[in-house]
């Protein structure tokens, strides 16, 4: 393949895997204009996110196995018009459950997009420079989630919901086109096996249920809701029987054998917490921004651009001091780093915060994930061999998304118990006795009063007033601690690093991972 038609196709993958990963993340400033528009409540409208990620996450593993049996040219095609196909339902659904059908078949065509686009970039570069194809593949795994609440607040402020998902069709046709005509089969052809059914129904069942309890717990009251329980019950039936399956049978749908690689098994875990503070950063600070401090879903989305412009200057950064020869151990350090100091100064904001700080905080929050997706990505493939990289790429990658969904479940759990504990600590301070309370209390009713209000009805607004500062404090307050809480994480995997990566001797990027013997 000549320099021209590489370079059109690794530009044509990496469109293809932004455009999916765009779409994990830019309907979450749309929900509610989803909501009012189809005449459902916000927690169905929310099962718009929870459909597609859900189908990510099962789809993804089995990938390898999918571009076997149909071939990665056939397969990764079909995945691209799957998702232009649904993506163009879902813009003109009619009512929320069409929405949440056609949002999961999307799920469905989105996750080869991720995994194939990841692989085709690596057999593309030779050994010596795989940091620099980590770097152009993590471009799109970073900017991706990032610009997408960017894209949806511009598209929900000046047009309407449905081009959210119209805007992939023609991004998805020229992809296909692209791909049509420059995408080959890979050098080393994976063999087609005998199709492990048990295997995909533990792994649906398995997966599917683990994602629901995630997205769908903390809302459903978790273990008081029966169907929660029955989930968690089923997610641990499945999931079990599935490892214990696969590593039994001669041929499974998902090779669990590649764990035996101790950088993938590494890199797997820390790309579990990158994961965590991808997506949680990405989700708290648009609900800071739109819900307490009064930003409009542009001026929210355009919070985090500079960071993503940011970050491409840090991939590419990155991937060149590890292939010169600098220690990757002091590039990830710098990366977790970057995320301690991130969530650290999150952690102190409050009311008075003005956007430009959340951009200069969420800038280092870009670089951390810039220093963090090159070595981490590099480290989860380059011990494996050509034939088991698709495997250990989409093992890598549903880490990455398992990490997201548990983060942000972790952080509605905890913010909301954080939330009443900072209530309670709030509405103790609010008595007759306290002469600043009783003081605000007394202004609100007299400027009810002057508005022409009876007394009483006064001070009943008087009171309700209160109750929403109470409220929007106690909601700020239990934000900033879940920062606090994701900046601990971070702190506490800086260890697990000293087993990650150590000094190479040479500037070869193939001594950049641990050796598995």
């Amino acid at each position: 393949m000549n320099n021209l038609k590489r370079s059109l196709l690794i530009i044509t993958v990496l469109m293809a895997a932004v455009m999916e990963l765009i779409d994990t993340t830019i309907v979450n400033v749309a929900l509610s204009h989803m909501s009012g528009n189809l005449g459902a409540t916000l927690e169905d409208t929310t099962w718009v996110v929870t459909a597609y990620a859900i189908a990510n996450v099962i789809i993804i593993p089995i990938t390898s196995f999918l571009t076997a049996i149909f071939g990665r040219r056939n397969y990764y095609i079909g995945s691209i018009v799957v998702f232009v196909v649904c993506s163009f339902m879902c813009g003109s659904a009619g009512d929320i459950w069409t929405l949440v059908f056609f949002r999961f078949l999307q799920g469905l065509g989105g996750g080869a997009l991720l995994s194939v686009s990841q692989a085709v970039i690596f057999e593309l570069f030779p050994k010596e420079k795989q940091s620099v194809a980590s770097a152009i593949f993590g471009i799109g795994v970073f900017i991706g989630p990032t610009i997408g609440p960017t894209m949806g607040g511009i598209i929900i402020d000046n047009y309407s919901w449905p081009l959210i998902f119209y805007i992939n069709v023609p991004i998805g046709i020229l992809a296909a086109t692209a791909c049509y005509f420059l995408l080959t089969e890979p050098a080393i052809k994976p063999k087609v096996n005998k199709i492990d059914w048990t295997g995909i129904a533990l792994l649906a069942t398995g997966i599917g249920s683990l994602q629901t309890v995630l997205e769908r717990g903390q809302t459903e009251d978790w273990f008081a809701t029966g169907y929660i329980t029955v989930l968690t019950i089923t997610a641990i039936v499945s999931l079990t029987g599935f490892v214990i399956w696969e590593l039994k049978i001669e041929h499974p749908v998902v090779n669990l054998r590649v764990f035996r690689s101790k950088s993938l098994t590494i890199a797997a875990i820390l790309t579990f917490i990158t994961g965590i503070g991808m997506f949680t950063s990405v989700f708290l600070t648009p609900v800071i921004a739109q819900r307490l401090l009064g930003f409009s879903p542009t001026q929210t989305g355009f919070l985090l651009l500079p960071g993503a412009i940011i970050a491409i200057v840090g991939l590419i950064l990155s991937g060149r001091l590890i292939q010169s020869g600098v220690s990757p151990l002091m590039v990830v350090a710098a990366g977790f780093m970057c995320f301690i100091y991130f969530n650290w100064n999150m952690s102190g904001i409050n009311f008075d915060t003005s956007a430009h700080t959340i951009t200069i905080n969420l800038i280092f929050r870009a670089l951390g994930m810039a220093f963090l997706t090159v070595p981490l990505t590099m480290l989860a493939v380059s011990s494996l061999p050509p034939a088991d990289i698709p495997q250990g790429a989409a093992l890598n990658n549903m880490m990455r998304q398992l990490g997201g969904a548990f983060g942000i479940s972790a952080v509605n759990t905890f913010t909301a118990r954080r939330m009443a504990v900072h209530r309670t600590d709030l509405l103790v301070n609010i008595t007759n006795t306290n002469s600043y309370a009783v003081g605000r209390l007394n202004s609100l009713i007299s400027y009810f009063e002057h508005k022409g209000i009876n007394p009483i009805d006064a001070k009943i607004k008087a009171m309700a007033v209160i109750e929403q500062t109470v409220v929007k404090q106690s909601a700020m307050l239990s934000y900033v601690d879940a920062f606090a809480m994701i900046g601990l994480l971070f702190a506490m995997a800086l260890p697990l690093l000293l087993l990650v990566v150590k000094s190479p001797k040479n500037a070869a990027i193939s001594k950049m991972v641990i050796a598995d013997h």
